[in-house]
């Protein structure tokens, strides 16, 4: 028997086994498709290339296009491909890649961006699908194993899969028989609509509150290919200086906490982002003086890894395991170690506001900016150009014991070494909103801002978080905007609409955020 019938223990589904050639004539031009995925882990390849393929060999580009949901982003093989082929029309609610990001601001690709949680409810509620009956006419899952009561063992990541196998009405299986059978790693809740739902019983972050798989109606299963493509995986940024610093500045606040009682020894659950300044933190934290750590979050990096061989992190809860292509061989090589260590979970349950709150999550994030009264911009360039979406770090920030953001101070361009601040007056669309944040940090210092007034809180950021190049110009726009409002006594949180948004103005026409005044 091949590696492939065993990994399908429901024996009537061997049927169901084809050829990708034969599914591609069910795609039709205006479908709304689903994949499983959450970053590139556990995303299905095999069916979205030899779309691809079809595609550009046929030369229809542009005649079979695709409204595509998604966790959150996936391998740049398969929807950033798609989007250089003008197979997207709609995607939500996160992407990365080149291609689809210029599809998106040049408007031929429509986004929508929602905080991750509410995306995989909502699109169990057929929000996003309105017009298709709420449905999805395929989704396009990858395995490691289908049960012998159909259950599918999903491989390295959840995402939004329950909800998507609830709503599809067909469903193809992409079985990946080149890496390990995920049986046991996974904890899924099934998705159970208003008003009697049940609480998630979850207080600690290895507890199981489901199944280990995602109950499907077999009918469904239209076809079940065979995969040996493995994740692409993330490369993982490396730190610097710079990232260095602000996981210093995180760790010697934690350090104070837990000398204040306000942490526990072993701090609390923790949920961290993506890139060098998160993979600094956990480095950091890899060999600082806590121990007994656990995680709470989206995604691990291979920088996790390290941390669990530290011997400091006991256990992780996470949707996808996020690691580079070595990751995944360490991860692999290291089976029993690691994944006796770690718990996966669809993304409606892992960044759900009630468990986030009852296990008091640490939340750190990075944003593009942050303004002197903490508003946070994590998405869009300028207010106006999408990068990658919000992602579930709202869904953290809102609700977390300590919700902290870290960004540089300063961005360098090509041509000013100092570069785009990102302490600004005001932020030009705002993510996260001053009510949701405690900690702001960069380089230069740590705000603590929990039990500030605005003007406070302004002063604070001004002085421990702006570039020094910046820092004259802030202070004199906060002087400026505090006379004119407290004179007119509109002085609560002092802004000067006519002059707020100067710096991105003169970074728009003349390349830098360095002005010469505030003078109109």
């Amino acid at each position: 028997m091949s590696e492939l019938h065993q990994r399908i223990r429901r024996t009537s589904l061997h049927e169901k086994i084809k050829t990708v050639e034969a599914v591609i004539p069910l795609f039709k031009n205006g479908m709304s498709i689903g994949w499983s995925g959450f970053t590139p882990a556990g995303y299905p390849k095999v069916v979205p290339i030899a779309l691809a393929d079809h595609v550009e060999k046929n030369g229809l580009q542009g005649k079979l296009k695709f409204n595509l949901f998604i966790g959150a982003s996936v391998g740049v093989e398969t929807e950033d491909r798609w989007a250089s082929l003008d197979m997207i029309d709609r995607r939500w609610p996160y992407q990365t890649g080149k291609n689809i990001q210029a599809g998106i601001n040049e408007g031929r690709i429509r986004m929508g961006d929602k905080h991750l949680s509410m995306f995989a409810q909502d699109l169990g509620y057929g929000f996003y699908t309105k017009e298709n009956g709420g449905r999805l006419d395929i989704a396009i899952i990858e395995c490691s194993a289908i049960t012998e009561d159909g259950g599918l063992v999903l491989t390295a990541s959840c995402g939004a899969v329950p909800e998507l196998v609830q709503i599809a009405d067909r469903i193809i299986i992409e079985l990946n028989t080149s890496i390990p059978n995920f049986e046991g790693l996974h904890d899924i809740i099934e998705p159970i609509n208003p008003p009697h739902r049940q609480p998630y019983l979850i207080s600690r972050v290895d507890d199981r509150a489901g199944s280990p798989y995602v109950r499907v109606d077999t009918d469904k299963i239209i076809a079940i290919i065979e995969s040996k493509l493995p994740d692409n995986g993330r490369s993982f940024s490396e730190q610097d200086d710079t990232s260095g610093a602000i996981a210093s500045h995180i760790i010697d606040f934690f350090k104070f906490e837990v000398d204040n009682g306000r942490l526990p020894k072993n701090l609390l659950p923790l949920q961290s982002g993506v890139g060098s300044i998160a993979n600094a933190v956990i480095g950091g934290l890899a060999k600082g003086p806590f121990s007994g750590l656990q995680v709470w979050t989206e995604v691990l990096q291979d920088t996790m890894l390290d941390f669990f061989d530290s011997g400091k992190l006991d256990f992780a809860s996470t949707v996808s395991l996020s690691f580079s292509a070595e990751g995944f061989k360490r991860f692999y090589g290291n089976w029993d170690k690691y994944s006796s260590k770690v718990l996966m979970r669809p993304l409606s349950i892992a960044n759900h506001p009630e468990p986030i709150r009852r296990l008091g999550c640490i939340a750190m994030n990075t944003p593009i900016e942050f303004d002197i009264y903490a508003h946070a911009n994590s998405t869009l360039v300028g207010g106006t150009r999408m990068i990658n979406g919000i992602g579930g770090s709202g869904d953290f920030l809102r609700n977390a014991y300590l919700s902290i953001m870290h960004t540089p101070s300063a961005r360098p361009t090509k041509s000013d070494p100092t570069g785009i601040t990102c302490v600004v007056p005001h932020v030009p669309h705002v993510d996260h909103t001053e009510h949701d944040l405690d900690v702001l940090v960069t380089e230069q210092g740590l705000a603590d801002l929990r039990g500030l007034a605005p003007k406070d809180r302004a002063q604070l950021i001004i002085d421990k978080c702006a570039h020094p190049d910046y820092r004259p110009l802030l202070q004199e726009y906060f002087d400026m905007s505090k006379k004119d409002c407290l004179a007119r006594k509109a002085g609560h949180e002092p802004q000067l609409l006519d002059r707020v948004f100067k710096m991105q103005v003169n970074l728009a026409k003349n390349g830098t955020m360095k002005i010469a005044d505030w003078n109109l």
